[in-house]
């Protein structure tokens, strides 16, 4: 998969959730250690990936990976939670400068599709394939992150309900979109010849809220 890279805004925006101290410097060593161990556990798998497999891909000693964490699994959460804290802070962003709900729906689905094309980094998508990985401490910390943009996008679908924009309860629809849009890795390409902006829309159009 094609990996587009972030536009001017977005990279914008990670500068100030670095500035806030919500998620690493990706220039800085830890950074770096994050960005590599996301990559691995993308291709390898977080069971297939040592520590040994992401000091090599750092350039670093095994031994110094653990001045930053004190296991591989608090590394994966990390890598996790911060794809989820660059996501909602981009949904947060857009949202607020948008008045109507099919713009507001647009941009939120919009957002979530960059996460998991990997526009904004490859950890989004860790959420599914490991999530089994994590302790459930650590999945506990993760669902309290992710409650946080599903509860955005629930209120945009309630809005969406009580103006008619769909007879779906906001619940429902939430859950039938995330799947849809989670199944679109295993189609869509940003090289392909459907556009991301395309497919936007035509998620828009399925759920009865028209591009404006």
């Amino acid at each position: 998969m094609s990996q587009a890279q972030p536009s001017q805004t977005q990279q914008a925006e990670l500068a100030q959730l670095v500035s806030q101290g919500l998620v690493t410097d990706p220039a800085s060593p830890k950074g770096r250690l994050l960005a590599a161990s996301a990559q691995l556990f993308k291709q390898k798998g977080f069971a297939g990936t040592t520590v040994r497999d992401i000091a090599a891909e750092v350039g670093i000693l095994s031994g110094s990976i653990f001045h930053h964490f004190p296991n591989k699994e608090s590394i994966l959460k990390a890598v996790m939670a911060e794809a989820i804290l660059t996501c909602l802070a981009r949904m947060e962003s857009a949202v607020a400068k948008l008045e109507t709900t099919p713009a507001r729906f647009r941009a939120l689905v919009r957002c979530e599709l960059e996460a998991i094309h990997g526009i904004s980094g490859v950890g989004f998508t860790l959420l599914t394939s490991e999530w089994r990985c994590l302790s459930a401490d650590s999945q506990a910390e993760i669902l309290k992150l992710r409650q946080r943009y599903e509860g955005l996008h629930r209120e945009v679908l309630a809005d969406a309900k009580a103006q008619g924009w769909t007879q779906v309860e906001p619940f429902l629809l939430r859950h039938f979109m995330r799947g849809a849009l989670a199944e679109t890795s295993n189609w869509f390409h940003l090289n392909g010849d459907l556009s991301l902006e395309d497919l936007v829309d035509q998620i828009c159009l399925a759920a009865g809220m028209r591009p404006s």
